[in-house]
């Protein structure tokens, strides 16, 4: 593939830890000027400061900022427009999740999920669509398969992502005649993500679910890095509105068993 995301422009919410750090370093690894930005500004400094160790990196900022609040967003693109220059790429991947029966979950507790992850998405992405290049723009959310899934002790969560799933949707049905393209990424369990450590806190944990996966694998943060790169490229140019599973095949179902 041609190296197209040399000197593109991205901002990355939830670019703090896990999948979205590992999205970050891929792109600034490709010569971008990326913006990390999350609620605690040591953690996006020190995000930011990791992003620069990658070879041929391009200028990195921290921001710190709540997803939830539109004029904290608004701000801090405003000032990443000065430093960085205007959007190429706008990643919504700030996320909240903790498991617990429907019964056990208060109103707010479901309501802090929905409002980082679906009201933080429409946040980040209505925000920056007033300042991304255009046309040509790319916008990714970071999703999960609850989305689709329904998955006990998940009910939060599963409404949460289904309502990006939605808002991927429409907005690039409204935004496509912008030349702007919107899509999302359903990331598998990963290595190394806060998620896989709840989810699968021992090592018995993680082969049981990894032995239910069509790849008998879990994925890693580069992987996911490589479908957003492939997602704002030009090579990329004609996928829009499409929820894209990158998990292993774990969408699919239950794969155990030996079928050959």
């Amino acid at each position: 593939m041609v190296n197209e995301s040399r000197q593109q422009v991205v901002y990355i919410s939830g670019g703090t830890s896990g999948i979205n750090l590992g999205i970050a370093k891929g792109f600034a690894a490709r010569g971008a000027n990326v913006l990390v930005f999350g609620r605690d500004p040591k953690k996006a400094e020190d995000a930011a400061t990791a992003v620069r160790a990658e070879p041929g990196v391009g200028i990195v900022m921290a921001g710190s900022g709540d997803v939830r609040d539109p004029a904290a967003v608004a701000t801090l693109f405003a000032r990443a427009v000065v430093e960085l220059g205007p959007p190429d790429v706008v990643i919504a991947g700030a996320a909240g999740n903790f498991m617990a029966p429907a019964v056990s979950i208060s109103p707010n507790g479901f309501k802090a999920v929905v409002d980082i992850d679906l009201l933080g998405t429409y946040n980040v992405f209505r925000i920056g669509f007033d300042v991304a290049r255009r046309p040509g723009a790319s916008f990714i959310a970071i999703t999960a398969p609850q989305g689709a899934m329904p998955l006990p002790r998940q009910a939060h969560v599963c409404a949460a992502k289904a309502g990006v799933n939605m808002v991927v949707k429409v907005l690039a049905m409204e935004w496509g005649q912008a030349g702007v393209r919107v899509n999302a990424i359903s990331p598998g369990p990963i290595l190394g993500t806060e998620g896989v450590e709840r989810m699968a806190p021992t090592a018995a944990d993680k082969a049981a679910w990894s032995g239910r996966i069509a790849t008998r694998r879990f994925g890693s943060p580069a992987e996911i890095a490589n479908m957003a790169i492939f997602l704002s490229s030009p090579e990329g140019g004609y996928v829009t509105g499409a929820i894209v599973d990158c998990d292993g095949g774990m969408h699919l179902g239950d794969a155990s068993g030996n079928f050959q």
